[in-house]
């Protein structure tokens, strides 16, 4: 509880509830200052209301009843109706309204907002109450103290603008920083030019206009040297850049945002990147079978601006997101994340559970949760690296990493043994392999039986097989083979008929002579189905297109199907199409 002298002055009332928590809450309402604006007749019936402390707003709309609304119900002020006379008292007992349409009472913190017609004349007036609660941030106060950013959510009305004054005051006071307060509307440390001294000894910037307060948070980092800027209602692009600018530039920074849930902020292209930004990222074919996903899914391609955010979803009852980054990934994969609600009991206590989500259980089986102990995350996704990638295969600086050291690997001094080939040519040829799958090569070099021996030192290779996007990127691979003046043999990518292709080539291997084919390297599952048509383009491609040198049509099929049948077709250096509409879309083929 506060002791300032200059606070007590102020202080109406001290509201007192059942709940001991609240008990020692010191609320500062000084609602006598708004009841002096409103009508005599209007303000005389609250003046002695008996729920006078549940006061939320009052509602003065011309040609209505002027109404009252309180935490659990409403009712009217007046018999009389409101005239233009009655909006024109209460309006100029008040400040200026700014472009936003709000004013406020001098040195307080209520806050009236106007209606206007189609001529700009004010029609209604909402008169809301404003107080400073001192002692609400019990159940974040430990998250306020780590220094680290922090992001207030929640619905209308529900206290986040009460929180901030609070952690503005916390800050200031008891932990001795220097906090600048970015006060568009003067909600939050009252109306005039001195602040309400709910905020301490926090400072207040004034913004001219909404539009322009993007500019003063810029003003404030650069002009006054904070080490904490509060700012409340970030709603455009703009204002979310300029945040994002703050935090790289080492200030904390308490706010609020549009938006009840992280959910919200997902999906608002306005303010995700407060979350870190969401954009559309092609997966390699192993990584998409390995998520069971879809090639093309939503990555998070930043590190957020806020570190913690807090879904403020009642009063007494918050969850708070401890790594924002890790909570975005989990949502990002459909998954539910897990959650930490801190709520108040009845004895005033803090109570703090875990809800777990459906999240993937990690290594150890233990389900990842949002908790303070956790770790934040690392790697590429949870620094925020990971960008869009072109067709070719991703790279990854690990996998290209582990590559640069295979060149230390050696192996000891052996005799290459030699077999005449079909033409003469010497067997079996050693190949040094670099970024193909060993998995795949051996798979492909027992299915067709060929005569190739693998090798960890490029000095007794006769061959390099390479993947094409590694070697684009690797001279000093192009450099070694051509002193060497060892030839490179490209793979497109790492699959089973692209690494036959490249191997059968190397060989010198005719595969439209080669002694039949075996299916498993173009399906894993081998279901009758997808052998009859593989079968099917087989029997086209060797007894018409090849010998006849005409186009064959075949059967509609699945497009799984299809791309098991493009990639046969390939097999024998054809070409393919698909046509026609599902689901009697079919491949044609088409001679060399």
């Amino acid at each position: 509880m506060s002791s300032n002298p200059e606070i007590n002055q102020q202080s109406q009332a001290v509201q007192e509830t059942e709940k001991p928590l609240v008990q020692r809450m010191q609320v500062t309402d000084d609602l006598d200052a708004l009841l002096a604006t409103l009508p005599p007749d209007v303000a005389e019936k609250l003046t002695n209301h008996p729920q006078r402390g549940e006061l939320i707003e009052v509602v003065i709309d011309l040609g209505r009843k002027p109404e009252a609304r309180f935490a659990s119900h409403w009712e009217y002020l007046s018999d009389a109706t409101v005239t233009r006379e009655d909006i024109q008292f209460c309006s100029d007992r008040v400040g200026m309204f700014s472009g936003d349409n709000r004013a406020g009472i001098e040195r307080t913190l209520h806050r009236i907002s106007a209606m206007r017609n189609r001529a700009g004349e004010i029609v209604g007036l909402t008169c809301r109450i404003g107080r400073a609660v001192y002692g609400t941030i019990g159940m974040i106060r430990d998250l306020v103290e780590t220094g680290r950013s922090i992001l207030m959510l929640g619905r209308p009305g529900v206290g986040k603008t009460t929180a901030l004054r609070e952690i503005a005051r916390v800050l200031a006071d008891d932990l001795n920083k220097r906090v600048v307060v970015i006060d568009t509307s003067n909600e939050i440390a009252g109306d005039g030019d001195i602040p309400h001294p709910s905020i301490g000894r926090a400072r207040r910037m004034q913004v001219a206009s909404p539009e322009l307060q993007h500019q003063v948070m810029i003003e404030a980092v650069e002009n006054h040297m904070p080490e904490v800027i509060v700012i409340d209602e970030i709603g455009t692009e703009l204002e979310a850049l300029a945040a994002r600018t703050i935090a790289e530039r080492g200030v904390q920074l308490v706010g609020t945002a549009h938006g009840n849930r992280l959910d919200n902020l997902i999906k608002n292209p306005t303010l995700s990147d407060l979350i870190g930004g969401i954009q559309a990222v092609t997966l390699g074919d192993e990584e998409a079978r390995r998520r069971s996903s879809q090639k093309t899914v939503l990555e998070r391609k930043a590190l957020p601006t806020f570190d913690i955010a807090v879904e403020m979803l009642e009063r007494q009852r918050w969850v708070v997101h401890q790594e924002v980054s890790e909570t975005v990934d989990i949502i990002l994969r459909g998954h539910e994340p897990g959650m930490q609600v801190r709520s108040v009991n009845e004895e005033g206590e803090v109570e703090v559970y875990e809800e777990k989500g459906n999240a993937p259980s990690t290594g150890n089986g233990k389900t990842r949760l949002q908790n303070p102990v956790l770790p934040r995350p690392t790697g590429w996704r949870a620094s925020g690296q990971m960008t869009p990638v072109d067709s070719s295969p991703p790279r990854n600086p690990d996998f290209e990493q582990m590559l640069d050291q295979s060149w230390q690997q050696t192996e000891g001094k052996t005799e290459k043994v030699r077999t005449p080939g079909p033409n003469g040519e010497d067997w079996p040829v050693y190949v040094y392999p670099y970024g193909i799958s060993r998995n795949l090569l051996d798979q492909v070099m027992e299915l067709l039986n060929l005569p190739i021996v693998l090798t960890k030192d490029i000095d007794h290779a006769d061959a390099v097989l390479a993947l094409r996007s590694q070697v684009k990127n690797h001279s000093k691979l192009r450099q070694l083979a051509k002193t060497k003046e060892i030839p490179i043999h490209v793979v497109k990518s790492n699959t089973l008929p692209q690494i036959t292709r490249t191997l059968q080539r190397l060989l010198d291997l005719d595969p439209t002579t080669a002694e039949g084919i075996d299916f498993r390297m173009f399906t894993e599952n081998s279901n009758e189905d997808e052998l009859e048509a593989l079968e099917e383009a087989r029997l086209a491609v060797e007894q018409i297109v090849i010998p006849k040198g005409q186009p064959v049509e075949l059967l509609p099929r699945p497009a799984k199907v299809r791309k098991m049948q493009h990639e046969l077709a390939e097999h024998y250096r054809l070409k393919s199409d698909s046509f026609g509409e599902e689901p009697n879309r079919r491949l044609r083929i088409y001679p060399a």
